[in-house]
């Protein structure tokens, strides 16, 4: 298998210049007392967020900032492992925008959309038919795509497929070191014929589709479960700090309010959605960060 390789990390660094810009707040539930929703985000991760509040996520917070009538501030931090630990839970930023149901780290909302990986393919370069599924005998000679560590590279190992024609991509990348290695380049790949399926999360696909002029991909959702239940779609969530119970209420009701326009930011998107049921394997705790096309920050 080829990997692509990941550039180091820099946490201690990062930990120190946050210490230092951004000191701890007092209150718990710092946002509501000053009517301001803090927002810990990430500052290079499109199509989900960046500095120029350009995202998925961007949106939708400046969509719930409105509606409770409160300002909107960030702290920038990459989504990767100790985010939750050394931002949210030191009350740097109080909300984590798109986080899975389930995600044991933090207390999560009522989900507000459900998406998940996808097969995707230029239409064009694909012989055969279309690809509907993982058991589809030519993806064991095709160049397939996918990120390592995924519901999906977990799948294509039940399966057998393990060999030089898949390619794998990391996770979690250093956006200073290497921002070449962002969760797009896949598609970019994908795109530019290197790679010949894609087994990505769907945002992703969804926003190169929708926004990067990549018409002629074909999306298929991955149904189902991995042999050992791992599933593919996750139903997303916005976290705060779990003893954040006020803070949580007020934003499930933004949440249902602005219901519509969430949908509508979304669609633009081109984000898959699928339909939101009691359910959905999304309920269940996110062993693989639950969306791992996405970073989002463990422990």
């Amino acid at each position: 298998m080829t990997e692509k390789r990941k550039g180091p990390a820099q946490l201690a660094l990062l930990v120190a210049l946050a210490s230092a810009l951004f000191p701890r707040e007092g209150n718990a539930d710092g946002s509501a007392s000053r009517n301001v929703l803090r927002v810990c985000g990430d500052p290079n991760n499109m199509p989900f967020s960046n500095e120029k509040r350009e995202g998925i996520e961007n949106e939708i917070a400046a969509v719930l900032a409105k509606d409770l009538g409160w300002g909107l501030e960030y702290v920038w931090w990459p989504h990767q492992r100790g985010l939750v630990k050394r931002v949210l839970n030191t009350e740097r930023c109080d909300v984590l925008v798109g986080i899975p149901k389930g995600y044991d780290l933090v207390g999560w909302t009522k989900p507000y959309y459900r998406t998940g990986y996808v097969i995707a393919y230029r239409k064009d370069r694909i012989a055969g038919g279309d690809i509907r599924s993982l058991d589809d005998p030519r993806l064991k000679t095709l160049h397939v795509g996918v990120q390592v560590n995924t519901p999906p590279h977990v799948a294509l190992g039940e399966r057998g497929i393990v060999g030089d024609n898949v390619v794998a991509y990391q996770l979690m990348f250093d956006p200073t070191a290497h921002p070449e290695d962002y969760p797009g380049r896949e598609l970019e790949d994908l795109m530019a014929g290197r790679i010949d399926v894609a087994l990505v999360w769907g945002p992703i696909a969804g926003y190169f589709q929708k926004k990067k002029g990549a018409a002629s991909l074909a999306l298929v959702p991955i149904e189902g479960a991995s042999l050992g239940g791992t599933p593919f779609s996750f139903e997303m969530s916005v976290g705060v700090r779990k003893a954040d119970a006020k803070l949580k209420a007020q934003l499930e009701q933004a949440l249902d309010r602005r219901r519509d326009d969430i949908r509508a930011i979304l669609e633009d998107f081109g984000v898959p959605l699928l339909p939101i049921t009691e359910s959905a394997p999304g309920g269940a705790p996110a062993a693989h960060d639950g969306r791992a096309g996405k970073r989002k920050g463990g422990s």
